[in-house]
């Protein structure tokens, strides 16, 4: 009988261990990617990593979990959507992501990129003390953490104009839903409004000019006490129990107050809420196990919309062209929808996710000429605004630049994250003419013949008042 050397590949096994995790934790099948590459190519960040998620992707088929656990990609993925949603498998690249940096944890491995960890760690703790973000105590939480590999002085420039403008809290809100809550009244024929962390913070502007325009539309608006976080990325990232958890507190509150829809102005905030319902409609299991933890029934009555939505709906083009009074007609406008607000379609409900109108709709119907250009979901990095700014300015410059070669004059936006970005952060880019970012609903108040201090134009970093008195919009 002879002796055959029996072949180097025959015998070997593929670790499939770290697969099957995804699997039962995330119910996602891996070896359905067929390397298209559509993840990677549509990745606004994939310049950052080291490696690109098609490769992680087939890194996690071959059970390759050094290459997947301690890869930069996962900790720099922004979070925006556009893989899971461009996914012709419909796997969900972003929680896959979210996963592998909760894995290497698991594991012991120290974070590639720790900023981010710091960051999510941060954030989480700053919402457990207070049930809300505190901005400033976040914000020297992470100039401590990050001192070995930050300057200390980094981002101040920006700090200080946004608390000249009274942007930043200097205490923190404590909150707590009610142990009792009771129906409010008229809520039945009230639409509930959650302004999200941002809108009592960062962004006053968007909440100042959202209810001007909702009381000038004859809109009732109504803000329920002791409303959450939502929890934003760092929840969902870094605690999947927590990001449930916290959205469906403020829907049983909401749902138990009396209202059947909720306006949520942050496109996070919106995207969270939705992301929850369809976790508990997709999985009873979860559904159980969140009922348990805040100790209610969840009837699932409550319609999440967006405030795009909410006016669209309720008002309508033809409506609020009617009630016009200043019209923008020498106004030349993008509308940037950024990545949460549509994407993915399957939980957003997002007819078009690659291409909205909604927005350009009600711009349009200000009398403002509303221009075409293809960047109204690219992402601006607001994931990273306070882990890697140097990405925020890469991708917001875009943006801006982007903006100017289609001929507008002012970029509209529905979110408060991508105004931070494109406005407060404006002057720390190379740009060769600044360009005003205002919210929809600042364009609406302005349309409709509202007071300045309804704007509150006053709180945008780059003055929109210059453009407005050369069109002849504001005195």
């Amino acid at each position: 009988m002879s002796n055959k050397t029996q072949p180097e590949h025959e015998g070997l096994q593929i670790n499939a261990k770290l697969a099957q995790k995804i699997q039962a934790e995330l119910g996602q099948n891996v070896y359905l990617c067929y390397q298209c590459v559509k993840c990677t190519s549509g990745c606004p960040v994939s310049n950052y990593f080291d490696w690109q998620p098609n490769q992680i992707m087939r890194a996690i088929q071959l059970g390759q979990e050094d290459i997947a656990l301690e890869a930069k990609t996962p900790w720099l993925c922004a979070s925006c959507q556009t893989c899971t949603t461009r996914c012709p498998q419909d796997l969900n690249i972003a929680a896959i992501m979210d996963f592998l940096t909760r894995e290497a944890l698991d594991h012991g491995i120290e974070p590639p990129i720790q900023e981010v960890d710091n960051m999510n760690k941060a954030f989480l703790r700053e919402v457990r003390l207070w049930g809300r973000s505190y901005e400033l105590g976040l914000m020297a939480e992470l100039k401590l953490r990050n001192i070995r590999t930050h300057r200390i002085t980094e981002d101040l420039d920006m700090g200080f104009k946004m608390i000249a403008r009274n942007k930043f809290p200097f205490f923190p809100t404590y909150t707590r839903p009610p142990r009792n809550v009771k129906p409010i009244p008229g809520a039945s024929k009230a639409i509930a409004y959650y302004p999200g962390c941002s809108l009592h913070a960062t962004s006053p502007e968007f909440n100042t000019s959202t209810l001007a325009v909702a009381k000038a539309l004859d809109l009732q608006f109504i803000e329920p006490e002791g409303w959450l976080c939502c929890g934003s990325s760092s929840a969902h990232r870094a605690d999947p129990e927590v990001a449930l958890r916290l959205p469906m507190e403020n829907l049983s509150l909401i749902e138990q107050s009396g209202f059947s829809e909720v306006t949520m102005p942050c496109a996070a905030c919106f995207n969270r809420h939705k992301a929850a319902q369809y976790e508990i409609r997709h999985d009873l299991d979860q559904k159980r196990t969140v009922e348990e933890s805040i100790g209610y029934s969840y009837k699932d009555s409550v319609e999440v919309k967006s405030i795009t939505e909410t006016i669209f709906e309720h008002v309508g083009p033809a409506e609020l062209s009617a009630k016009v009074k200043k019209p923008l007609n020498s106004l030349r406008v993008v509308c940037y929808y950024g990545c949460l607000l549509t994407r993915p379609p399957q939980v957003t409900g997002a007819r078009h996710p690659e291409n909205p109108t909604e927005m350009d709709d009600l711009v349009t119907a200000l009398g403002a000429q509303v221009l075409d250009w293809s960047y109204k979901t690219t992402c601006c990095g607001a994931a990273h605004s306070l882990t890697r700014p140097d990405i925020v300015l890469d991708l917001s410059s875009t943006l801006i630049n982007e903006a100017r070669k289609a001929g507008a004059d002012l970029i509209a936006v529905a979110c408060p994250l991508c105004h931070t970005n494109l406005d407060a952060r404006q002057f720390q880019m190379s740009l060769d003419q600044e360009m005003p970012v205002m919210f929809i609903t600042q364009l609406m108040a302005l349309a409709l013949g509202l007071s300045e201090r309804e704007m509150a134009l006053n709180k945008n970093l780059i003055d929109p008042r210059p453009l407005l008195r050369q069109k002849d919009l504001i005195s």
